[in-house]
């Protein structure tokens, strides 16, 4: 038995994956235990669980191997700040102590955290590798696939150097075929329109994204004419003059500001049309990019499968309008495109390209259906339960399937906490909170009462696979929620005078059967559900469908806003009573929020996060 770990860390998202004799055995985010969003710490508790899931100790590995190579990106910084003097003399005094003391010698950091993690000595550690970022990014997406040859497109902010990169997948090799060095980069582009709009960076691009439908898209020639120069086949330079992540300490200049009328919208304050319509534009011009970069691709390689990796992959909008194109006849999307799905890709690159090992590309892929993290049995969750004095009932499934079915579509708000923890930005599922998509007004509950987050985001669907394309036009699997599509025209509800509507008035209007997971532009993220994946969540969509007539429910992720997803029974629970959800089901126990005893906690305490 050959096995090697993954590890990425010290940006955000760290995670750490294990592969076994090349199966993807165990990968988790480090956020998820520590309890800190997007924690960017070493991940010490996701690499003791990926060890103890399999029973094994550190020793037993035969190769870590670092997603990243800190050298290179060090070469990076250095000559930005060459190029840029004097313009970047502050942030290169911000960030030259941190490199200095601890990123340059990253090898001896990994090593000394490793050894106080295990208890080996750091120079009986097992062999330690570094991957190429971009290279991560590119195995992560291939090598768990279900082609034996695929175009590979990663897209994010930036790497080493690369920010976009393409690559040819076949069997075991990826071979680079060309790729977009820094500063011109499209995940920084969008990164800084979510900042402009007064979102946080690396987290409130999913904002933007939810937020453009409401808008226009007023200043797209705007964009094109004066911060990005797009060639033909989807390569593009960006006009450094108006963005200031380069070497300053913010991601736009002043220029910039100049140019859309204004400093950045103030994060917390009223959302007004500008910010609809700005958010709009800049989601134009990211999907025309990618479709452009798609078609070259296609039209270079001639390989009719499809790839994608990194940040910019999670912009399901774009991933949507890509399929819908047809410029491949298959895509594959990793779930966790982003930082943390890059330890999963520099495990398997060092699996089949350092060790040389044979790969064979499985259906649907190889990534278990993304649930990959810790699971708890129901003595366990009865174990902790007990010891808080909460009231709960347990029931087998047979029973409790149609009763939780039931709550659903009586409207009520459900905490669904079952097997393994997705890996990921998405609940899938696993980690859940779930209610009926038919309701006109459960999308104001959730966001209100539950989530504690803006009130136009949208909420995506949860649907049976084998009934997706009677209510969404969409004709392949969508597992890991990666793909916007629209509701089906027979299951639409046009209201007279919706078309004179603009911006925030479009919110609260019923326009489909499944009014709660339907967007302003009639769109939705869909996650199609396997019963090879996922046969509990898929019986539980089935009685959810025998009551009601309807296989779609509202699925979004166990959590409140600035908190990771739920992973542990306490953390469940904690959420549960914390909002206004009224049932929680862990596995086989189910819990009602009237029958809980007083719920008290010192302080307030969503002061505890930080609210992005």
């Amino acid at each position: 038995m050959k096995t090697i770990l993954g590890i990425s860390a010290y940006y955000h998202d760290s995670a750490a994956s294990l592969v076994v004799d090349g199966a993807v055995a165990a990968c988790a985010q480090e956020e998820r235990f520590s309890r800190k969003k997007h924690d960017a710490g070493f991940p010490s508790a996701a690499v003791r669980f990926c060890l103890e899931s399999q029973g094994i100790e550190l020793s037993q590995v035969d190769a870590i191997v670092f997603y990243d190579k800190p050298l290179t990106k060090f070469e990076r910084l250095l000559e930005t700040y060459l190029a840029y003097v004097p313009r970047g003399i502050k942030s290169f005094l911000a960030a030259m102590p941190v490199w200095l003391k601890e990123k340059l010698l990253l090898k001896a950091t990994l090593k000394r955290e490793l050894s106080a993690l295990s208890g080996i000595a750091e120079r009986a550690l097992p062999r330690l590798l570094f991957c190429d970022h971009h290279r991560s990014h590119a195995a992560s997406a291939f090598y768990p696939s279900p082609f034996k040859q695929a175009s590979v497109l990663c897209l994010d902010g930036v790497g080493e150097w690369a920010t976009t990169s393409a690559w040819r997948g076949d069997n075991n090799t990826l071979t680079p075929l060309w790729e977009i060095d820094f500063p011109h980069s499209l995940g920084l582009l969008y990164s800084a329109f979510t900042y402009y709009t007064g979102f946080k960076v690396n987290s409130g691009e999913y904002k933007l994204m939810g937020l453009a439908p409401y808008g226009r898209p007023e200043y797209e020639t705007l964009i094109r004419d004066n911060l990005i120069d797009v060639k033909p086949d989807g390569t593009f330079r960006l006009n450094m003059d108006y963005f200031n992540y380069a070497t300053g300490l913010t991601m736009t200049s002043p220029l910039f500001h100049d140019l859309f009328g204004g400093p950045p919208r103030q994060p917390e304050s009223e959302i007004t049309q500008r910010e609809m319509d700005i958010a709009a534009s800049i989601q134009a011009v990211t999907e025309d990019i990618v479709l452009r970069l798609a078609k070259t691709m296609r039209k270079e390689l001639d390989i009719p499968n499809l790839c994608l990796a990194g940040g910019v992959a999670l912009n399901c909008v774009a991933n949507g309008r890509l399929l819908r194109s047809g410029t491949f006849d298959s895509i594959w999307i990793q779930p966790a495109s982003g930082d943390a799905g890059g330890a999963l890709g520099a495990a398997l690159a060092v699996w089949h390209e350092y060790y040389g090992m044979e790969r064979a590309a499985r259906q649907p892929d190889s990534m278990q259906g993304a649930y990959l993290g810790p699971a708890f049995s129901n003595s366990e969750i009865k174990r902790y339960l007990k010891g808080i004095n909460a009231v709960f009932y347990e029931y087998d499934d047979k029973k409790l399937l149609p009763e939780t079915a039931g709550l659903v579509a009586d409207e009520k708000v459900v905490g669904w906490f079952q097997g393994r923890m997705e890996f990921g930005p998405r609940a899938l599922g696993a980690r859940s909170i779930i209610g009926d998509a038919r309701s006109p007004s459960m999308q104001s509950v959730m966001n209100l009462k539950i989530k504690y987050r803006e009130s136009f985001r949208p909420f995506a669907p949860v649907v049976k696979y084998d009934k997706v394309q009677e209510w969404f036009e969409l004709d392949v699997p969508s597992p890991y929620m990666l793909i916007v599509a629209e509701v089906r025209e027979d299951k639409r509800v046009v209201s007279p005078g919706d078309s004179e509507l603009f911006g925030m008035e479009r919110l609260n209007r019923v326009r489909s059967l499944i009014p709660a997971v339907t967007h302003v532009d009639y769109s939705a993220r869909v996650q199609t559900v396997h019963p090879g994946t996922n046969p509990r969540f898929y019986r539980l969509l089935d009685e959810f469908e025998s009551l009601t007539g309807c296989p779609v429910m509202v699925n979004t992720s166990f959590n409140v806003r600035g908190e990771p997803i739920v992973c542990t029974p306490e953390d469940a629970y904690r959420c549960f009573m914390r909002t206004e959800m009224d049932v929680l089901v862990m596995e086989n126990i189910i819990l009602f929020k009237e029958d809980q005893p007083e719920w008290s906690e010192d302080g307030d305490w969503r002061q505890e996060f930080e609210l992005d």
